[in-house]
């Protein structure tokens, strides 16, 4: 069972790809880029005409949202255990915290890093910015407030919602005005335990590299 995934380092993809690992089904890595000029590929926009990625591809179909396809995944591959059953108490948390994770905290990084898309004019685009890096101290203090004492954020299972926090910490930015993970503890406890997996450590090799160097 092969899949393909368009993919670039520092987006969104990258979560996949460690779930792709995790799994330990055979995939294909598609480069392609998210510079905001960058050449998309036609079948990219073909497959998602946002331009964005993730775009997972299997047998003649594909799908893209970094969420829904975390939820395909764990669902087409419950041996894993990635992912808490239709039946199970916790589903509703997973689905909740996937979905409050795409739709709020990645809204927020968007406001920051795009501005432009969320801005009438140029000279209205430091504002949105700004709101972006409030809006992230927002939505990260909900987090943590929700993981609380858990082990992991569903409480003692590890998940795929775990790979997709470590993702979304991957991304802040201090020097641009975006808050630290050491603001948020009970985030960056678990960031820090999923750092040593293996398939993270794979596929996170260079971001890995930069930070120590950068320490």
């Amino acid at each position: 069972m092969a899949y393909k995934l368009f993919y670039a380092l520092g987006s969104a993809a990258m979560g996949i790809r460690v779930l792709l690992e995790e799994i330990g089904a055979p995939y294909e890595l598609i480069q392609t880029t998210i510079a905001k000029d960058g050449h998309r590929p036609p079948e990219q926009l073909a497959l998602n005409p946002n331009g964005w990625i993730p775009i997972l591809v299997w047998d003649e179909n594909a799908m893209y949202e970094g969420a829904a396809i975390t939820v395909f995944l764990c669902d087409r591959h419950p041996a894993t255990k990635l992912a808490p059953a239709i039946a199970d108490a916790q589903r509703g948390l997973f689905l909740q915290t996937l979905v409050y994770f795409s739709s709020s905290v990645q809204n927020a990084f968007q406001l920051n890093y795009y501005p432009q898309r969320f801005a009438d004019t140029p000279a209205d685009e430091p504002g949105a910015q700004r709101r972006g890096n409030r809006r992230l101290r927002e939505t990260w203090k909900v987090i943590d407030d929700q993981i609380g004492d858990n082990e992991w954020v569903l409480g003692e299972r590890f998940s795929a919602v775990d790979i997709y926090l470590f993702m979304l910490t991957t991304w802040l930015r201090p020097s641009r005005g975006q808050p630290s993970v050491d603001e948020f503890p009970n985030v960056k406890r678990i960031a820090d335990a999923v750092l040593p997996r293996r398939s993270v450590q794979s596929v996170y090799e260079k971001w890995i590299a930069e930070r120590s160097a950068g320490n």
